[in-house]
This record gives structure tokens, C-alpha cells and sequence, in this order.
């Protein structure tokens, strides 16, 4: 009986380790971009996959090329002791959800003051259209 409970927790794990190895290099995005974010009539909506490249974001070569160079790691937040310049640079937002490379992300880009703008730039390959 031992042999058996063993050998069933064996196969659980090494199922359990096929499926993240399976994940780990997901790429798989939904991308929401408001134009005004005080206007939701503005909202649109795009999906991203990559590897093979697939989804209805008008950029998706660029953008799965740029997250592979640049990982999940670009979309990490401002931190909050950070300072930045009190600029407005709109009321655009983009909202990020999904996976790149297997790891969970969330994120809203917007232009609320410098580093914002700074990181909206730096993610341009995911905004869905060409805004400055």
C-alpha cells in the first residue's frame, strides 16, 4: 500500500512539473486602452499572445519581440518613494493583465506626472495606438 500512495505522489508531482514547465514561457496578454479614462466609450480592447504570435493587437511582432528582450519586468510599478516631476501628460490609461513568460502581471500605465510618462514610453510596444 505504501509502494502505491508513493508511487501516486510520484506522478502528481512529475504531472505538476510538466504543466508549469508548459507555462513557464506563456506569453498571453489582454490589453485595455482608454483613450479617456473618464470616458468609457473610449475603451478598447486587445488580446496578445506570443510564441506563436497570435491576437488582434495591431503591434504584436514588435511587442512580443520587446517583451522578450525586456521580460515582465517592465511593467513593475513606480516605486512610492521615488520623485518625480509634476507633469500631466493625459488622461490616457492602459491596463495590462495576463502572463509574460509564465508570471502573472497587472498593470496600469497612464500619464499622471513624469515617471509615469517615463514608463508609459517604455512600454510604447503595447499601446495599441500611436499617442505621444
Amino acid at each position: 500500500m505504501r509502494v502505491l500512495t508513493w508511487l501516486a505522489v510520484a506522478v502528481a508531482l512529475a504531472l505538476a512539473g510538466v504543466a508549469s514547465a508548459a507555462s513557464a514561457g506563456t506569453t498571453a496578454l489582454r490589453i485595455v486602452y482608454y483613450e479617456d479614462v473618464n470616458e468609457p466609450e473610449t475603451r478598447i480592447a486587445y488580446t496578445l499572445r506570443c510564441d506563436p504570435v497570435r491576437g488582434n493587437h495591431p503591434k504584436r511582432t514588435a511587442a512580443c519581440r520587446e517583451l522578450r528582450r525586456l521580460g515582465w519586468k517592465t511593467l513593475r510599478p513606480v516605486p512610492p518613494d521615488i520623485a518625480c516631476t509634476e507633469i500631466y501628460g493625459g488622461p490616457s490609461v492602459v491596463i495590462v493583465t495576463g502572463l509574460i513568460d509564465g508570471r502573472r502581471v497587472w498593470a496600469k500605465l497612464r500619464r499622471t506626472n513624469g515617471c509615469e510618462i517615463d514608463r508609459w514610453n517604455r512600454n510604447w510596444f503595447l499601446l495599441p495606438v500611436a499617442v505621444s
